[in-house]
């Protein structure tokens, strides 16, 4: 998912509200399309996941994405050097990412692509809970509602207690936390890093995680689990050209997608994005139904509407909350 577009976003809640160079409806367009692509790339790792695993999948992506940002490097970071201004914070967000991405990956196999990305959207609902316990933030009542909402939404898509319950469900939701956790350490730790400095970060961090993840699988000896789940316990596989051709339109597909949603949120608000970002989980759904036949059943499309709509609700309320604020302190002020 959209690991190069937190830094865009968060930058665009500092403008502090709309301004006449903003282009709603292309940021609209730019992030259904963007969303459109990453569910198609997911469906496409769901395809390669039994020739290839998940550590090398994530190295030979990551490598691709880092060779493709290095290439037009004079494009996207124009004269600025990609140099944190510091190393730990920037070290720290890449490797909550990274945790969040190899979760969302790791259970793609498993699970049907609507109940991954279902587990991963409830991430805005970690970030009201983490703002409140770390940062002492404030949620109110009806934030809490919308919350408690949400997790009973996840709780229908997972069925836990039924026949239908899968341990490696919490993967996805797992992801979600980790997500959250990125955002939060973006928005207090990296405000001021450049936003080239953070992309290349999260590269660099999934290249290095995908080599100690392949060496650390390769020189074990093998054992049930990787019999059993090879995309999750093994090191590097033999790769045939068809493989590495869908690796290499994963890498396309995943850098065309993050630099749309960077440009999207360059374009427009992103509280005033906020739905349409919910729009990967029609996305994931589509992919899943047109490429694995993948139905979700009645319960886990009223958990998709409830995660999309309780998500919805604390991006509105935490936009409201910081135009109140900014609007007091401009009272203060004069």
């Amino acid at each position: 998912m959209g690991e190069q577009t937190l830094t865009a976003a968060i930058a665009k809640d500092r403008s502090g509200g709309r301004n006449r160079d903003d282009q709603p409806a292309l940021a609209a367009t730019l992030m259904v399309g963007a969303l459109c692509l990453l569910g198609l790339q997911d469906s496409l790792v769901k395809l390669v996941s039994s020739e290839v695993s998940l550590w090398q999948f994530q190295f030979l992506r990551s490598a691709g994405n880092l060779g493709l940002l290095l290439v037009f490097s004079r494009y996207i970071w124009g004269k600025t050097r990609p140099i944190p201004k510091s190393w730990g914070s920037v070290a720290l967000r890449s490797l909550l990412l990274v945790a969040a991405m190899v979760l969302f990956f790791g259970g793609i196999p498993f699970l049907g692509l609507s109940e991954i990305a279902a587990g991963l959207y409830v991430f805005p609902l970690f970030v009201a809970i983490l703002s409140a316990l770390v940062l002492g933030e404030k949620v109110g009542p009806r934030r809490l509602v919308a919350i408690v909402a949400g997790f009973i939404g996840t709780l229908l898509i997972l069925k836990p207690g039924s026949e239908a319950f899968q341990w490696v469900a919490v993967m996805p939701v797992a992801a979600g936390l980790c997500y959250a956790a990125t955002i939060l350490t973006t928005r207090k730790l990296c405000r001021d890093e450049n936003p080239a400095t953070l992309a290349l970060g999260v590269s660099v961090a999934f290249v290095v995680v995908g080599v100690i993840g392949m060496a650390i699988m390769t020189l074990t000896a093998p054992s049930s689990a990787a019999i059993r789940w090879p995309y999750l316990f093994t090191g590097w596989n033999q790769l045939s050209l068809w493989v590495a051709g869908v690796v290499v339109a994963c890498s396309f597909l995943n850098l065309t997608a993050n630099i749309g949603l960077a440009k999207a949120y360059q374009s427009a608000e992103s509280s005033w994005l906020a739905p349409f970002d919910y729009s990967y989980l029609i996305f994931a759904t589509f992919w899943g139904i047109v490429m694995w036949n993948d139905v979700p059943d009645m319960l886990s499309f009223a958990g998709m509407l409830m995660i999309a709509g309780a998500g919805c609700f604390v991006a509105w309320r935490e936009r409201r909350d910081s135009q109140l604020r900014q609007a007091e302190m401009n009272r203060l002020l004069r």
